[in-house]
């Protein structure tokens, strides 16, 4: 059986990285064209209008707590970033930190976030369109 609290060095993921790049250890790759930077600007412009109504809510309702999370999160974010000095999401990082046990949780976690957040998109987008419906004329709700 595999021991589930196995943790991936720096080296083995550094190792993996230059695998992947055929020899060559570049950390952080461009990979993305002007096409997917243009893509991911408008799905962030439209999809920030889904999440403004959340926020709002958790600003009239959590205080101070709000502006202590996103500190919270950016020192969490910034000390794993300088920990694992190659690009990865949170998975890469939990495996190098935590062990294998809780990057399976985490990567399964990602997967339930995008799904849960690809769900609250589509409810943003279906008022959208019954806004512009009901602004035409088209129905009468």
């Amino acid at each position: 059986m595999a021991n589930i609290f196995a943790r991936k060095s720096t080296a083995a993921l550094l190792q993996e990285a230059s695998e992947a790049d055929g020899g060559e250890i570049r950390p952080l790759r461009r990979t993305l064209s002007a096409l997917n930077l243009v893509s991911l600007g408008i799905g962030g412009i439209i999809g920030a209008g889904v999440f403004v109504l959340t926020g709002h809510a958790a600003a009239e309702n959590a205080g101070p707590a709000v502006t202590l999370s996103f500190l919270l999160g950016a020192v969490a974010c910034a000390e794993m970033s300088s920990t694992v000095p190659v690009s990865g999401s949170a998975y890469t990082y939990a495996y190098a930190t935590m062990g294998e046990l809780v990057a399976w949780i985490i990567g399964w976690d990602l997967i339930l976030e995008y799904a849960i957040g690809a769900g609250t998109v589509a409810i943003g987008w279906s008022a959208y369109v019954v806004s512009f419906a009901r602004d035409f004329g088209i129905i009468s709700i």
